[in-house]
């Protein structure tokens, strides 16, 4: 899943958005109002992170013409501001939740999930396909009833297939996904990801099978080994 994280703080986003990366995020970062809408105007988002304190744009002002942008999409505001009116505004505003800061990681971390989670937002409590169960909670993957391990990346790949089991996944839409910007693919990368998953998923016995359509994408079915 992809995330847009609003922040003028550089450290702050640095650290944080290297926090996301690490649990299976995708994360583009911007440091103003301004690029922030050039991006939603880019890339689809799951959920956006904002700061009200940016340079350029006021965050109430940018919180609505987001909204206006993207109605679905959840957004998280994430600000020092702790007094009681801002509170009330950000969430009258249309923002589906509200951190204050400084804040524990795994703070921030629960409550995206928890907005990811809501009805008709991204992210289900468990996925299955075959034999596989993926808590997206806990980010634990188990096979025919054994845990199974992957790296970050395999993990976010997986869950994409997951998400979308039965339906074609073109390059562009996998890159999209699982890559910000600032971290742009290799022209290889989805081939050498996806090979990686499948044979993790033939050692544990996986009874899905993911198939590459040449020239379309790929596909994840059950039935396998």
């Amino acid at each position: 899943m992809r995330l847009l994280l609003i922040e003028d703080n550089e450290k702050l986003a640095l650290n944080t958005s290297a926090s996301l990366r690490d649990n299976s995020f995708a994360v583009d970062v911007v440091h103003s109002g301004e690029d922030a809408l050039e991006a939603i105007n880019g890339f689809d988002y799951d959920a956006i992170i904002l700061d009200l304190g940016l340079p350029d744009i006021d965050g109430f002002d940018l919180l609505k013409r987001i909204k206006s942008r993207r109605s679905e999409t959840p957004i998280i505001i994430c600000t020092a501001r702790d007094a009681l009116d801002d509170r009330l505004r950000g969430l009258n505003s249309g923002s589906d939740d509200y951190v204050i800061k400084p804040f524990a990681f795994s703070e921030l971390l629960a409550r995206i999930r928890a907005v990811l989670r809501r009805p008709g937002s991204a992210l289900g409590m468990v996925l299955s396909r075959g034999n596989i169960q993926f808590d997206t909670v806990d980010r634990s993957v188990t096979i025919d009833g054994r845990a199974a391990r992957f790296s970050a990346r395999e993990l976010a790949l997986l869950e994409l297939f997951l998400r979308r089991a039965g339906r074609v996944q073109s390059k562009s839409a996998i890159e999209n996904a699982l890559y910000g910007f600032e971290e742009p693919p290799t022209p290889n990368a989805i081939e050498v990801l996806t090979h990686r998953l499948r044979k993790k998923l033939a050692e544990y016995k996986a009874s899905v099978t993911i198939h590459n359509l040449r020239g379309i994408g790929y596909l994840m079915e059950a039935g396998g080994s």
